[in-house]
């Protein structure tokens, strides 16, 4: 018994010191703490710094995720489900009501019946090659049988031949056109004149830049391959070395300011048109330019406004700016539909008397988009309920409904859709990460709803402005190409091209032949102010080209 007290008052020993220590430890540490020092407070601060340290994981992984898709993933932004028969309206605690809910599920049937209906049609269709235009030049070349049996023509009966037809091309070839100026001096001295001798007077359509040997020709060749086939200056050189002439880089940018200055008063005539008419998409992108003082290349922005009606566009640099500075003189005395993206600028307008905000789907599609690895649920249903409105207007679009018919058709089965897709993202944004992409995207998309449902209001509108970023992509593919503007006046020279040449493009009227044409009669209109220059604009040359 006795041991086993010794070892029982050993081991209890042992324990009080070990207790003694851990209370020693414990009052040295409090001792280094100063007397103002809350631990509450060092500890919610420490619980706050962990959450914000979550969010910006989440954040950084979101962009990584996002990063990778556009590097390396796809980047169509159109949404088709896996399996389309699955997909149905969930209203469970919405704030919907039955008879909103009936008739936006009735909505969804009536679209899902029209996909299916086209996809049924698109897969009958069989790709079918299209002859070749019938209005090109044609050289024959006949050929004959060389086979041993066909050694004597005379015992063999002709019938009619196989034709078969394969598209050339020869490049193009400079040539100098000597315009002689005839000269005459006056016989009879004692005649009063102005002048013994006269010369007949170079017409303006040969020479149209002053004191410059550049003919039309050349002009529309080397203004069009630039900025319609995003060939910069520089490689044109190269290109018309092969063909015999050496041209002087300075001569060529000399000749491009100057027909730039030439066709601005068009330009100046273009953008009224534009802004006279009631229904215009405005959209922005960069546009880099070097800095004199800085001889550096900025970021600059070039803005474009696109009628929707008409084949009708401009493109306005004011300084590289995308300030709100610059929209308010842009669109001074501008009345009508309005259709942008969600850039905080156009806010302004929910509030101007005679303008009409729209919105475009395409923008918050694209959100969702961006949001399906994040939140693939909430994403998918989101780009679901977006391609219904797509589906029905490509519906629209195969029925060739008027204005009328498309407003009403919208009504009966679009709207019912926005209704019930409203009450969804107020449902999902408190369950969500504010800074996620789900989040934002929902966000975005319900900050701007106002102007994203008027769009059923007309049939003309549309649910997306991607009409004026198409007219953009030009300027982004030249913009890899030449890389940047070399000072602010260039940018505006690239505004004027761009211009002119984008509304060739919307009227579907051949480059060249309009810029020869046009380079060729607008000094037509230099003296005589009866001529509207607009006659000179694509539109109206198609118009006449068809009466000739």
């Amino acid at each position: 018994m006795s041991e086993n007290s010794n070892e029982n008052s050993e081991l209890i020993q042992l324990l009080l010191d070990k207790c003694d220590h851990l209370y020693q430890e414990n009052q040295r540490l409090k001792s280094k703490l100063s007397p103002e020092i809350d631990i509450d407070v060092i500890k919610a601060d420490y619980e706050q710094r962990i959450s914000t340290q979550q969010d910006r994981i989440v954040s950084l992984e979101s962009t990584v995720a996002y990063l990778r898709r556009r590097i390396w993933g796809k980047s169509s932004e159109r949404f088709v489900n896996e399996d389309p028969r699955q997909r149905r309206l969930d209203f469970d605690g919405l704030d919907l009501l039955p008879q909103e809910q009936e008739l936006a599920e009735k909505a969804e049937r009536e679209i899902q019946n029209f996909r299916e209906r086209r996809t049924r049609e698109r897969l009958k269709e069989k790709p079918v090659r299209k002859p070749l235009p019938e209005t090109l030049p044609r050289i024959e070349e006949h050929v004959y049988p060389t086979s041993d049996d066909f050694t004597n023509p005379a015992d063999w009966t002709e019938l009619e031949p196989e034709v078969t037809e394969v598209l050339e091309f020869e490049p193009g070839k400079c040539y100098v056109r000597r315009i002689v100026r005839h000269k005459y001096v006056l016989k009879n001295k004692e005649l009063e004149v102005n002048s013994p001798v006269v010369t007949a007077k170079t017409p303006s359509k040969y020479q149209p830049l002053s004191r410059s040997y550049a003919g039309v020709t050349l002009l529309a060749e080397l203004m069009i391959n630039k900025y319609v086939n995003h060939l910069p200056f520089y490689r044109q050189i190269q290109m018309l070395k092969q063909v015999g002439m050496n041209l002087p880089p300075p001569t060529v940018n000399g000749w491009f300011k100057d027909t730039a200055d030439l066709l601005r008063p068009l330009y100046y005539r273009l953008k009224e048109l534009v802004l006279l008419t009631d229904y215009i998409q405005v959209d922005e992108t960069t546009l880099p330019v070097v800095h004199e003082e800085k001889h550096k290349t900025v970021k600059g922005y070039i803005w474009l406004v696109r009628s929707v009606m008409q084949p009708l566009q401009f493109f306005h640099y004011d300084g590289g700016s995308r300030a709100q500075k610059v929209v308010l003189p842009l669109l001074e005395g501008f009345r009508g539909a309005l259709q942008t993206d969600g850039y905080e600028v156009y806010k302004m307008y929910e509030h101007k008397k005679g303008v009409l905000p729209l919105g475009c789907w395409a923008h918050a599609r694209r959100k969702f988009e961006e949001a399906l690895k994040e939140d693939k649920a909430r994403a998918e249903y989101a780009l679901g309920q977006i391609g219904l409105l797509y589906e029905l207007e490509r519906e629209a679009d195969r029925q060739n409904l008027s204005h009328d018919e498309r407003a009403d058709l919208r009504e009966r089965l679009a709207y019912p859709i926005l209704v019930a897709f409203e009450k969804w993202l107020v449902k999902e944004y408190p369950n969500v990460l504010p800074k996620g992409r789900i989040g934002r995207a929902i966000k975005y998309t319900y900050e701007i709803y106002h102007r994203l449902t008027r769009y059923h209001l007309d049939g003309r509108y549309r649910l997306d402005n991607n009409l004026a970023e198409n007219s953009i992509r030009t300027l982004a593919l030249g913009r890899k190409n030449y890389l940047f503007c070399g000072n602010h006046d260039a940018a505006e020279d690239a505004a004027v091209m761009y211009s002119l040449l984008g509304c060739c493009k919307a009227a579907e009227v051949n480059f060249r032949d309009w810029m020869v044409n046009t380079i060729s009669h607008i000094h037509d209109y230099d003296n005589d102010y009866s001529k509207d220059l607009a006659e000179l604009l694509p539109h109206n040359y198609k118009k006449n080209s068809k009466k000739l």
